[in-house]
């Protein structure tokens, strides 16, 4: 969306002359005045009669939006900062301050602490208890995408493989951390279902055709890349039930979710087996005219899967980057708990909570943002023992929009925009936060009492911002706690600010 600009008013110009005018001259100057009364008057109506034979005037051709206005379809993360001038001018603090104070109120309850930073210095702008420890909410995954793609890398794949089961005619599913399976064909270039049952499903069929394998084959299931709970304590139970989350498996169908068009309500609680009965019944039906058949059933068997046992078949997933970018969009709690695991293993540590826990904190120290008092108990943000600071926000998205390590800007693209997609599709809609639509980049983040919103901006004098709003403690249900947060946001947008 292009941000309307403005102009000075124009305005009419007047020039005067002196001097005498004899009678005559002023006849001939009334001939003159009636002459162009009479044209004034006919040139209006020449005009509307005209179209009717020239065809109507083609518009001016409107004005190209800056790269950092366009809409995401057609912006990729490089585009973002491109435009960027490290002389544009930086906003005055005390102006940032003037601005975003007074938006901060909480309504009805509750607190807000906020921090806003310039993004190429790091000078901060406004501090409203920006080293305080809060609930992040969902702006925690901002943190588990940093883990992700430091340790896994933006263009790394999980496999989802069959290899030879323990015994003849078994064949031994093996979850290798894709949740986003889809359970037909393969979808090249989507992130939800890149990688189809259907299609690991008939690759097994020319695997086993080939080695000359017929008649019956059991399927198995071995999903023991990750360990401990499947289900964190830390989460309350009515999360579980309202399909917030589900118990975690390498491998799911949706996201763990029954319909890939269904993000809401009641999940699958064994995920990892609904996809083992999904591809049994896609081996089944792709065996059907070479010989095979396929048992009714699938058994559970941890292990099953042999160290360095050769893939009969198997289909890759979506980059870690497009996955960090779905997960940052519609802030999937699943996706992002399995990126936390993924990035544990990664780093020799247990595919569980506690070694993605610790990978998440590990990870943001090594890319420069100092941990003190960040507390994990989930890396999705859906837990209220998690505590991160304001300050901790702004630095990490700092460090994607203009930091050192390349890989981290492959979240860039991840950021909900204001009004436009993810969980900002619907705000920046009415008279106080329109002009922060189309320029907000943000990640959102919601629980009972806890409100967040942290992203960046790029400010009327076209410098980069980055922000972090939390608010805690706030007034269930209460609308304007979430007005709060974007209303500051669209103050930065379009903050000249000296």
């Amino acid at each position: 969306m292009t941000k309307p600009t403005g102009g000075e008013p124009l305005r009419a110009r007047r020039s005067r002359r002196s001097g005498g005018i004899t009678q005559e001259a002023g006849k001939s100057w009334h001939l003159v005045l009636a002459t162009l009364v009479l044209l004034a008057l006919a040139i209006p109506a020449a005009l509307l009669v005209a179209p009717g034979f020239r065809g109507p005037e083609a518009p001016a051709p409107a004005p190209a939006a800056p790269a950092w206005q366009q809409a995401p379809a057609t912006l990729s993360a490089p585009q973002v900062l491109a435009p960027l001038q490290p002389a544009a001018p930086v906003p005055a603090p005390s102006a940032v301050a003037a601005q975003v104070e007074p938006l901060l109120t909480a309504d009805g309850g509750g607190t807000f602490t906020g921090m806003v930073q310039d993004a190429l210095t790091g000078q901060v702008l406004f501090d409203r208890g920006g080293a305080e420890g809060r609930v992040p909410a969902s702006n925690l995954k901002l943190l588990t995408a940093v883990a992700a793609l430091r340790t896994l890398g933006p263009e790394h794949r999980f496999t989802t493989k069959v290899v030879q089961g323990p015994a003849p005619g078994q064949v031994v599913l093996v979850g290798g951390g894709d949740v986003l399976l889809g359970a037909g064909e393969s979808r090249p270039g989507q992130a939800m279902g890149q990688a189809g049952l259907a299609t690991l499903a008939a690759l097994t069929v020319q695997a086993l055709q080939a080695a000359g394998t017929t008649g019956d084959i059991k399927v198995l299931l071995d999903d023991s890349l990750f360990t401990g709970p499947a289900l964190n304590p830390n989460w309350q139970s009515g999360d579980v039930e309202a399909g917030e989350i589900a118990p975690l498996y390498p491998l799911a169908l949706n996201s763990a979710r029954f319909d890939p068009a269904v993000t809401t309500g009641p999940r699958p609680q064994d995920a990892a087996m609904a996809a083992a009965e999904a591809f049994a019944a896609q081996l089944r039906a792709a065996g059907a005219g070479a010989g095979l058949t396929v048992a009714a059933g699938v058994d559970r068997s941890p292990g099953a899967a042999k160290a360095g046992a050769a893939a009969l078949a198997g289909v890759d997933s979506a980059t870690v980057a497009e996955q960090v970018d779905l997960m940052l969009q519609v802030s999937d709690n699943y996706l992002a708990e399995t990126m936390g695991r993924m990035a544990a293993l990664t780093t020799g540590r247990p595919g569980s909570n506690d070694g993605a826990t610790a990978a998440v904190t590990a990870e943001l120290a090594a890319a420069g943002v100092t941990p003190d008092a960040v507390k994990l108990v989930d890396v999705c943000g859906l837990a209220m023992g998690n505590q991160v600071t304001a300050r901790q926000f702004t630095d990490v998205v700092r460090a994607m929009t203009t930091g050192t390590d390349a890989r981290l800007r492959a979240a860039l693209d991840g950021f909900p925009v204001g009004g436009l997609s993810g969980t900002l599709d619907t705000r920046y809609g009415d008279a106080t936060t329109s002009g922060g639509a189309g320029l907000v980049r943000a990640k959102t983040g919601t629980l009972n009492t806890v409100l967040a919103l942290s992203g960046y901006v790029v400010d009327a004098d076209g410098r980069l911002l980055v922000f972090s709003f939390i608010g805690n403690g706030l007034t269930p249900g209460a609308a304007g706690n979430k007005v709060a947060l974007d209303r500051a946001a669209t103050a930065l947008a379009g903050c000249g600010c000296r």
